[in-house]
């Protein structure tokens, strides 16, 4: 079972439709230094597979940041912000002190708690939009807002992506799928704000 969930993370959904190397001018991307034992990175540092969490590798410093997640396949999976101190070897998110996440079952958890349950039901091949801007976390769902703001959000957080079950996830930081919200950017590192 294992195998085919790999092989689809590396051939079936997109890995060897490109051998020629690409230049991806931005570097933020899903961090290998901060990923679960069970997690494959893969497409650059832009594709999730296996099971437990990863961050990204720049944090969130800039006042209204956004970025977007693919569904690429289905499974157990969730998705949000975290500090580097979260548990990375589990496939759900919101279960500590450290993360806030919307899972795959349509609720948003912060320690373990329920904050909201979306009433969209969300699938492969859905583009999940998130927003922060140091007071509030927001989701979107195929460039719907979903109307669940989280806050009390405290820390450096970066964003998280969980996976479990063949869940397969993308995230997109730049060329987005659907509008920004008004007045926010993709991420940028700490160094092209100043």
């Amino acid at each position: 079972m294992m195998f085919c969930c790999l092989r689809n993370c590396f051939d079936g959904l997109g890995f060897a439709e490109s051998q020629m190397p690409k230049e991806r001018p931005n570097p933020i991307a899903l961090d290998t230094s901060y990923m679960g034992h069970e997690v494959v990175i893969v497409k650059d540092g832009l594709r999730v597979c296996g099971c437990g969490g990863a961050l990204t590798n720049a944090p969130l410093v800039q006042s209204k940041s956004y970025f977007e997640i693919k569904i690429q396949q289905s499974g157990i999976w969730a998705v949000g912000l975290a500090t580097r101190s979260t548990d990375l070897n589990i496939a759900t998110g919101g279960n500590d002190m450290e993360s806030w996440a919307l899972n795959s079952d349509g609720i948003i958890r912060h320690n373990q708690q329920e904050i909201h349950k979306i009433q969209t039901l969300v699938q492969e091949g859905d583009i999940i939009g998130v927003s922060y801007d140091h007071v509030e976390l927001n989701f979107y769902v195929n460039g719907k807002s979903m109307e669940t703001p989280v806050m009390g959000i405290k820390g450096t957080v970066y964003p998280i992506l969980y996976v479990d079950d063949g869940a397969i996830l993308d995230i997109i930081l730049d060329n987005f799928v659907h509008p920004l919200p008004a007045g926010f950017e993709k991420i940028m590192l700490e160094q092209s704000l100043l």
